[in-house]
């Protein structure tokens, strides 16, 4: 009787013996090349991660590349006493990343731009040339709506006030086709 409790009392394993209702033993099957090739789904990333479960990609060359480039081909604008274009990007600093997150892809990135600018503008009968910079001080993956833009005119003492005033107007209507362009972007580096 002894026995009979202290095999009761103690710690076991769940089932020693098998018994009528558990299920069989699983079994080995051999798989065929249609098995296999099912199997096979394509995977987002490397064929090292054919789970998906995290892998990250830096695509910072190719999007600071693709930004200078789509920038720069926003043209000239035409404003009411005048006309400006962004002639060059003076800074494009920032990351851009792909992530491949269980199986779905994911894309982000953060910069910061410095775009020159340079145009014409009419004022009481004298034209002037006014040279500048555009500068976005940070925008990142789906804040385009948010995006600011900071207007800097060089330094030109002939300019007056209203004059620089009016400039400085006029040069925030390249927010929409900057926008635009990034807009492009984003849907870029999404389709990558």
């Amino acid at each position: 009787m002894e026995e009979e409790k202290k095999k009761e009392g103690s710690y076991r394993y769940w089932v020693r013996e098998a018994t009528a209702d558990a299920a069989p033993p699983p079994q080995p099957q051999k798989l065929t090349n249609n098995d296999v090739v099912a199997s096979n789904a394509p995977a987002l990333g490397s064929l090292w991660n054919q789970a998906g479960t995290w892998e990250e990609k830096n695509i910072t060359k190719w999007a600071t590349d693709r930004l200078k480039e789509l920038l720069v081909s926003v043209g000239s604008l035409q404003f009411s006493s005048g006309k400006a274009e962004i002639i060059d990007v003076n800074r494009c600093v920032g990351d851009a990343f792909l992530v491949t997150v269980r199986n779905k892809k994911r894309v982000g990135y953060t910069y910061e731009l410095s775009l020159k600018v340079q145009g014409e503008w009419s004022f009481e009968e004298n034209t002037k040339k006014v040279k500048g910079s555009l500068d976005i001080p940070e925008f990142s993956f789906g804040e385009l709506d948010d995006l600011e833009v900071n207007v800097k005119l060089s330094e030109d003492k002939e300019l007056s006030q209203q004059l620089k005033q009016q400039v400085r107007l006029d040069m925030m209507q390249f927010l929409e086709p900057i926008r635009l362009k990034l807009g492009q972007f984003e849907q870029e580096l999404k389709d990558r």
